[in-house]
């Protein structure tokens, strides 16, 4: 077998010819490369029969395609295919290589993904061993390759019995609470942790179980003589707004000792040239350079996204032999963790200003990762910064995202939080398997480190949390062992969260912050799993999980809210993607199949019964859910806003799902906004106005977290629901950058005078001249107990410039209009909003319809 060259090196390099944001298409003179993506076919092993195939893809895509099995995401289809994962599987291609390609000294093909357990041949040869879906392959190839036809061949192992064998030989059953093994008809063999794959794809409460094989990245042969640039990383140990003190730290490839100049150019100016002599092999060479002024890279909403194209050069005998480009941005930012009065800070901190963060956790957008498409990664990323957030988790139970994911939020100005792919479970403590981790971070962290967009990493999701190690407490994991292999199982979690991967973080990175796991009070043992209200971060469930009152996101403080959510279903031009009419009651086995939270449905409806009439139609009762996600969003933002600076982050629970789902997503699987995120963008504004009830006194907040002071006029206007004007009070207000403060209190029976709680609204409105800043509608009961007729609801279609818009007015108040084109895709600007009496909205409806189709066709919903 021949020697897998280690991608330390090389981890960005091929990759970055299929569209890594770090790197430029460039034509080298001594370098060839070619994807391998045309060809191939695949077979069940053992098996005559070859189907044509596609690479990138999967085993279930590929049987999909060519009719062998029926779409897994609709009704109960799921569970006729959990015999894929049982079975091996194998891809092949044939493919030719020219003249030139063979004369080169240097060849190899890489693997830039597979999914998981594969043995590769080549022309009948075997070249190598795979088993981490995460870790990207390379293999020498040099003298293997013929002119003629070449044949490539994959064979992948069944994840699911390979992960049963890797049980039996650690002699450990670990905990994996959300491996639905029973459902992939393996009773309670969860094997998902003993297998580095994609945890999701074992199930997940909000995930099917789909266990895939497959060439799930690009495949990549490439040949060359000479010099090769492998890695470009550009380090930036002091970055200001007056200069940039930056080191490119540059690998080169040498087939032989020469003496060359190394040049670091930007905007066609050498920045810095310095002569060095290659020897034969791997060359690790630092050119430390500056740049004055700076133009730094901003998070969305504190300033612009500012980018620069570095390219490394290798000359010799005054000519270019080789260059590499690599994009990042310029900025300092690090996580805060300091001593106040309240206990321990955890916050952002970018080049030099306190950043609220502002954000959403992400799972991967499909079960089927090579139908994630480079569009779909923008459309998820514009999502969240048009909701003005700044950060994304990548959640621990996934995936290390593509490359086009990180170029988008270095684009779009999105910080991301991202996690290693450890979730919710113990983990193996073998030297195979923590070998095969450190290599596994090594790959994703070298890949992905010059993106201005990561602030930090992070170990896992809810481990210690669960384990709760030497104390009592936790998920109740601890219970089914002995003393002494509850000592093996922490032994295990110790090396690798707190010292194979910050080892790797601290070695291949700029000094990148690194946190154990999310959530925790502190980074030490002895923090583990603690509640995280004065330090550290929190993940708040005791709305949902723990059934308390949403008004409890004001009871509980937070440092930093990682994670906290609620379900809602999609709208139903998403349920009829997945469901028959037949199957439309929440109780049906195929919405329940749709409904991966055991207390999901059952949940939502005791919410409902809090807040809101429960509505005996199935399609009422589905926008309802939204309505309450909406609300129960709007109420866990504001509770952490208005604790600035105490609390300095609010990531929702979820912003995405991977498949057709009732979910804590705020847009679904086909990334249709749902209530949830048109709240987000009004909440995560960077000035708010937070109205709050404490008991019978309204305490009217204002948060701004912008860079800057912020005069305005807050008025209270106290209405009735047919528009008349009862009570008002105007005040100017400046708000400080970075806090909240109460700008006004008023008691309930002064707002009410001789007016019915039933009937009356208050409007609390932040206003800069003409501009309204925020806005927001408090109302004196819930809505179940208000008198809220039949709207009387205008709506006349136009219009201007070539964008159409919807007018919209009432002669008395609609709560959480939802306005939607039955059967036609649309987006409307705003939704799920109050109408309010004696107001013209003019919303923009981004559709093909005309005004007249638009006026025949808009349907709306609204809260009875």
């Amino acid at each position: 077998m021949n020697k897998i060259i280690g991608a330390l090196f090389i981890g960005c390099s091929i990759w970055g010819m299929l569209g890594c944001s770090t790197e430029k298409k460039i034509e080298q003179k001594t370098e060839i490369r070619t994807e391998l993506s045309s060809g191939w076919e695949f077979s069940q092993r053992d098996s005559e029969v070859w189907l044509p195939a596609t690479v990138p893809g999967t085993v279930h895509t590929d049987l999909l395609a060519n009719g062998k099995i029926e779409d897994p995401f609709y009704r109960m289809n799921e569970l006729q295919l959990q015999w894929i994962d049982k079975k091996d599987w194998e891809y092949r291609t044939f493919f030719s290589v020219d003249k030139e390609f063979l004369e080169k000294k240097n060849q190899r093909l890489t693997f830039h993904g597979l999914d998981t357990y594969a043995d590769v041949y080549l022309n009948g040869k075997s070249i190598g061993v795979t088993d981490n879906m995460f870790r990207t392959w390379v293999f020498d190839v040099s003298g293997q390759l013929k002119a003629d036809s070449n044949e490539l061949r994959v064979v992948f192992a069944s994840p699911t019995r390979r992960g049963l064998e890797e049980m039996e030989r650690y002699g450990l059953r670990l905990p994996a609470d959300n491996d639905q093994s029973e459902r992939g008809g393996m009773g309670n063999n969860r094997v998902s942790v003993y297998t580095r794959k994609a945890p999701y794809h074992y199930g997940w409460d909000w995930g099917p179980r789909l266990v895939t094989s497959g060439i799930w990245r690009p495949v990549v042969l490439e040949a060359w003589n000479n010099v090769k640039v492998e890695d470009v990383f550009i380090r930036q140990p002091q970055v200001t707004r007056e200069e940039a003190r930056l080191i490119a730290e540059v690998c080169i490839n040498s087939d032989k000792r020469q003496n060359v100049e190394v040049e670091v150019a930007s905007e066609g100016k050498v920045l810095v040239r310095e002569s060095k002599e290659l020897k034969v092999g791997k060359n690790e060479i630092s050119i430390p350079y500056s740049i004055l002024n700076p133009r730094l890279w901003w998070t969305n909403g504190l300033g612009k996204q500012e980018l620069y194209d570095f390219t490394v050069r290798v000359v010799a005998e005054d000519d270019v032999i080789v260059e590499k480009g690599v994009t990042t941005g310029l900025r300092s930012l690090k996580l805060v963790r300091e001593k106040d009065q309240w206990g321990e800070s955890f916050g952002f901190e970018l080049n030099g200003v306190p950043v609220f963060a502002k954000g959403a956790n992400a799972i991967p957008n499909d079960v089927f990762l090579p139908r994630v498409t480079r569009d779909k990664y923008e459309k998820m990323v514009a999502d969240a910064a048009n909701a003005n957030m700044n950060m994304i988790r990548i959640w621990g139970g996934g995936i290390y995202e593509d490359d086009a994911f990180f170029e988008f939020c270095d684009k779009y100005g999105i910080m991301v939080w991202q996690d290693f792919m450890f979730a919710c479970a113990m983990y193996p403590g073998n030297p195979e398997f923590l070998d095969n981790v450190r290599e596994e971070a090594i790959d994703n962290v070298v890949r992905l480190r010059n993106h201005p967009s990561i602030a930090l990493w992070c170990g896992n999701n809810e481990n210690a949390l669960a384990w709760r190690h030497g104390s009592p407490g936790g998920w109740g994991w601890k219970n089914q062992f002995t003393k002494a292999e509850q000592d093996t199982v922490f032994k295990a979690y110790y090396e690798v969260f707190h010292e194979i991967l910050p080892g790797v973080v601290e070695q291949y990175t700029d000094g990148d912050d690194y946190w154990p796991s999310s959530p925790m009070a502190g980074p030490e043992p002895t923090q583990h799993g603690l509640d995280g209200t004065t330090s550290g971060d929190q993940h708040y469930w005791g709305v949902w999980h723990g059934f308390r009152p949403l008004e409890s996101f004001d009871e509980v403080t937070t440092r930093f809210c990682s994670e906290y959510g609620f379900q809602s279903f999609p709208e139903m031009s998403t349920i009829e993607t997945y469901a028959s009419p037949e199957d439309y009651d929440i109780e049906s086995e195929v919405m329940k199949s749709h409904q991966r939270s055991y207390i999901g449905n059952g949940r939502i409806l005791d919410y409902m019964k809090m807040y809101y009439r429960v509505p005996d139609d199935f399609e009422q009762f589905i926008y309802m859910t939204h309505v309450l996600q909406g609300l129960s969003t709007k109420m866990g933002i504001e509770a952490h806003r208005r604790n600035t600076p105490y609390c300095m982050g609010s990531l929702i629970w979820q912003i995405n799902d991977c498949w057709p789902v009732a979910s804590w997503s705020t847009t679904d699987y086909y990334h249709k906004w749902k209530a949830a995120h048109y709240v987000m963008r009004d909440c995560f504004k960077e000035v708010i106005v937070a109205p709050k009830w404490n008991g019978d006194t309204l305490a009217i907040y204002g948060v701004n977290n912008g860079l800057d002071s912020t005069r305005a006029m807050l008025s209270i206007e106290v209405v009735n629901f047919a528009g008349r004007l009862c009570l008002s009070y105007h005040k100017g207000v400046k708000l400080a950058p970075n806090t909240s403060a109460v700008l006004f209190q008023l008691e309930r029976d002064t707002l009410l005078a001789e007016a019915s709680a039933r009937n009356t609204m208050v409007v609390v409105r932040l206003q800069d001249g003409y501009e309204i800043l925020d806005e927001k509608n408090v109302y004196f009961e819930y809505h179940k107990d208000l008198d809220l007729s039949d709207p009387r609801l205008s709506i006349e279609a136009i219009e201007e410039k070539g964008e159409k818009f919807i007018l919209v007015s009432t002669g008395r108040l609609v709560c959480n209009v939802m306005f939607y084109l039955p059967g036609v895709p649309a987006f409307f600007s705003d939704n799920y909003c109050d109408i309010l009496p004696g107001r013209e909205y003019k919303i923009k409806v981004d559709t093909d319809l005309s005004p007249a189709e638009i006026e025949k066709r808009i349907k709306i919903r609204y809260v009875h």
